[in-house]
């Protein structure tokens, strides 16, 4: 669902600190931006941040990118963040990962309840469709990885069948994750959070590819 578009966005985007303006210049050199070589995690679609900036406090020696292409909503995350120098947020479309990111410059891509474009026409938009899943091997390094959370059925079906095809090795596959042996250590987003109050389960599995074999 799109936001409607805040008076104040355009402020935000050009005023808050967290916001990276020109990100496709941070090219090759996002390990300069965050003053380390920890490892980046790479968010698609990070809706109003709840999850990334928890992460971010959660887990200090980890370098998060939070990726979202509606800027309403990037600026409404980015107005909750606070003091937290291993987070940046971009405004960005995720089919171009390789415009902001060199090949290597990523160990983990989240996906977390995309949009699942229910009709088969529309199969190539969703972000584990097998020409997604080939962009996100470009910028992974190795042994990339990739975290996927749904609460569409379908589209959890559609996507181990695509990760299959596409010779990602599965793990930690789980059909119901709020009942799992996951769910601890989970960090929920704010879809996650609606779903889960009406009882809905959550799909979830990790996926990971060695681009060593490429």
């Amino acid at each position: 669902m799109r936001m409607r578009k805040k008076h104040w966005t355009e402020q935000e985007l050009q005023t808050n600190p967290y916001i990276i303006k020109q990100a496709t210049e941070k090219k090759g050199n996002w390990f300069a931006y965050f003053e380390n070589d920890n490892d980046i995690y790479v968010e698609i679609g990070c809706g109003k941040g709840n999850f990334i900036i928890e992460n971010a406090k959660r887990y200090t020696n980890i370098n998060f990118i939070a990726l979202e292409r509606q800027a309403s909503v990037i600026a409404v995350a980015a107005r909750k963040v606070e003091n937290l120098p291993n987070l940046a947020l971009v405004c960005d479309n995720a089919a171009l990962l390789s415009d902001l990111f060199e090949k290597g410059e990523i160990k983990r891509i989240y996906l977390n309840f995309s949009d699942p474009w229910p009709k088969k026409g529309h199969a190539k938009r969703r972000l584990t469709h097998r020409t997604f899943l080939q962009s996100y091997r470009d910028v992974l390094g190795e042994k990339g990885e990739v975290f996927f959370k749904t609460d569409n059925k379908q589209l959890f079906e559609f996507s181990l069948n695509e990760f299959c095809a596409d010779k990602w090795e599965l793990s930690h596959v789980c059909f119901d994750l709020h009942n799992s042996e996951y769910a601890e250590q989970n960090i929920m987003t704010e879809y996650e959070q609606k779903f889960s109050e009406k009882g809905m389960s959550i799909y979830r599995l990790e996926a990971r590819y060695n681009n060593m074999k490429i």
